[in-house]
């Protein structure tokens, strides 16, 4: 399953594209961990089975069956919980609060959800992981859409997830008289909801949070607490590891490279040397300074895959404010670590990389744009379009064209407008390339298979006689102040009704 928000560095953590690496970690977490709690709780578990064959008569543990990844069963682990009696296994396939099946040590273990312990084993073995949606019983499973059978059943189900977090008190929102209805007109779609969710955005860091979340919401104090889905899929560990930790990683290579490509320079002009042990210590601590620099400028919450050009000023800004924080902390030792001229420089090269790598993707747009003109002649890459206009709507469909998930697909080959002074400047980094009436000539020779009129100000005369020109190529017209009218008319009537 792919995703798409790729605006943080080491995306391994919390993003699918590396699958099969995290698939790896979470099966090697989850052997570990499981082995080794069932290694350190068999007092405990020992404990718990003596307490449930005292409670009443019958085995210690319940084996049910339970549908698992790619729709293969198997036999889910727990602590018997219910007296050992046909009634017990005649009624309904779900527990209700007041569910007269359920033991009084039963009950305790519910409550406190120790009576899912014994799946440590079914994760040891494969069959389950710590973290997934929750296998639900083959003949409830069986009534699922086929869609959402499939996403939900792509990965092993786990101990705990989301929407068991969430629904921790299932049983209390059930009544015995009608539990199943209630199940399956309320709960389970919202619960499938979640698990599809989880499935679509599942990482490391959001198995972490779960589990996080799982185990304080078995604190009196959340007990009763209400959980939402933002501290289960966007939480602690998911924002700590992407806003602090990736950055801090990612700055200190780069700070590292920086001191590097200066020590080069120094060598070059005269004898200089700085240990292995300085370089490290100061990259890591220019990190951490720079990190905290973005903390106090809010920088650490943006998006730089949509982030304005303007938040350079506060980089430089940080940038700044770090440099000095340096020379001052290497001003105040008893002997200095560097020169405070190597610190300048350093820092100034530094800066261009913080920049670089934060406006990573549009450089690599950028040059990748750059590229595809020069060979405009020559490329195949991509349907060509003409931007017809380059004004403010011309920015706005260029805009569009570069946000589409179908970009890749289309290449801009410039734009036409009738203004001389624009013919030969670049627009946005895409030439004008000519004037309205070389529409002709210009599809023809570039092999143009898409044009965009994006001229909004210009009288009806003018507009319909560029338009014809546009129609008499072979290329499909889209007509962007269309679109723009729309939209505003739509955003108009919004507003009137919610005025009233």
């Amino acid at each position: 399953m792919e995703k798409t928000n790729l605006s943080y560095p080491f995306t391994l953590f919390f993003s699918p594209l590396k699958a099969e690496y995290q698939n790896l970690i979470k099966r090697g977490f989850d052997i570990l961990v499981s082995a080794l709690g069932i290694l350190f709780l068999s007092p405990f578990i020992l404990i718990i089975a003596i307490a449930i064959k005292r409670d009443s008569p019958g085995p210690v543990f319940y084996k049910g069956p339970r549908v698992g990844k790619n729709g293969k069963e198997f036999k889910i682990l727990k602590f018997r919980t219910m007296y050992e009696k046909p009634e017990s296994y005649r009624g309904a396939r779900l527990t209700a609060q007041d569910d007269c099946r359920i033991t009084p040590f039963g009950k305790w273990l519910r409550d406190t959800k120790i009576n899912e312990l014994p799946q440590l084993w079914n994760v040891l073995v494969g069959e389950m992981s710590f973290v997934g949606p929750r296998p639900e019983d083959p003949q409830l499973a069986a009534g699922w859409p086929p869609e959402s059978r499939k996403m939900i059943l792509s990965v092993r189900p786990g101990i705990t997830s989301p929407a068991s977090v969430i629904y921790r008190d299932e049983e209390k929102m059930l009544s015995s008289d009608n539990v199943m209805d209630l199940y399956l007109s309320r709960i389970l779609p919202d619960k499938m909801r979640l698990d599809e969710l989880y499935v679509k955005e599942q990482s490391i860091c959001t198995d972490l949070d779960v589990i996080f979340m799982t185990i304080a919401g078995l604190t009196p104090k959340f007990r009763t607490a209400s959980i939402d889905e933002f501290h289960l899929f966007a939480g602690y560990f998911y924002r700590i590891i992407q806003q602090t930790i990736s950055w801090v990683l990612l700055d200190t290579v780069i700070a590292l490279l920086s001191i590097g490509i200066a020590a080069i320079f120094w060598k070059v002009t005269g004898p200089f040397y700085v240990g292995i042990e300085t370089i490290l210590g100061l990259s890591l601590f220019a990190a951490i300074v720079f990190s905290q620099m973005n903390r106090i400028f809010g920088l650490r919450k943006v998006q730089w895959r949509y982030a304005g050009y303007a938040h350079i000023i506060e980089l430089a800004l940080c940038s700044i404010l770090t440099m000095t924080f340096l020379i001052l902390s290497n001003a105040i030792l008893p002997q200095p670590v560097v020169r405070t001229r190597f610190i300048i420089d350093f820092s100034l090269i530094a800066f261009n990389g913080f920049v670089a790598v934060r406006y990573r993707r549009r450089l690599m747009t950028g040059i990748a744009n750059h590229w595809l003109r020069k060979r405009r002649g020559k490329s195949k890459l991509g349907e060509k379009v003409l931007v017809v206009g380059a004004g403010d709507c011309g920015e706005t469909a260029l805009w569009l064209m570069q946000q589409s998930k179908f970009a890749k697909a289309f290449v801009i080959s410039g734009f036409v407008d009738d203004d001389f002074r624009k013919k030969g400047l670049q627009h946005h980094g895409i030439p004008v390339i000519g004037l309205t009436k070389d529409i002709p000539h210009i599809v023809a020779e570039e092999d143009i298979k898409l044009i965009l009129f994006a001229i909004s100000d210009c009288n009806p005369k003018t507009r319909d006689r560029i338009l014809n020109l546009c129609r008499a190529t072979s290329a499909r017209v889209i007509r962007i102040p269309d679109f723009i009218e729309s939209f505003n008319q739509s955003l108009f009537k919004q507003t009137i009704e919610a005025t009233g």
